[in-house]
């Protein structure tokens, strides 16, 4: 599976601690969000902005959802197009990530509804970048 990175799992020793094979197949740029900081990176609703960051090719998702706190809500792991095919990007829950800034998902659901919505309501997409 290919996954956007743009955190901590863009250092190579991070990821070789998190799973057993792996390659960064490109550098990338995710439009549509923006990076924000908290106690781990998150993204945000941003219509013209854009994110880079780095395509991570493996296996083991498993290993990745684990790390990113999928199961206990604090990241969603959503799909965003990509070429021909689509790709993971994790989104931080701002509100237990303690980001400084006011984060909006529009809605009143939960947030990985909101996230979801958001990505096909706009135009997120990610990107090579050569």
């Amino acid at each position: 599976m290919d996954v956007f990175v743009y955190g901590t799992l863009t250092d190579p020793d991070t990821v070789s601690e998190v799973v057993a094979s792996y390659e960064f197949v490109c550098d990338a740029r995710l439009d549509g969000l923006r990076r924000v900081e908290g106690t781990y990176p998150t993204l945000a609703p941003a219509p013209g902005d854009s994110v880079t960051g780095k395509l991570l090719r493996t296996a083991d998702i498993r290993s990745l959802d684990a790390y990113e706190g999928v199961e206990s809500g604090l990241y969603v792991r959503v799909g965003v197009p990509f070429t021909d095919h689509s790709v993971a990007v994790y989104v931080g829950d701002p509100d237990r990530l303690d980001v400084a800034e006011s984060v909006a998902w529009p809605g009143d659901d939960s947030f990985e509804a909101r996230v979801r919505r958001y990505l096909a309501e706009n135009a997120v997409r990610v990107h090579e970048v050569a």
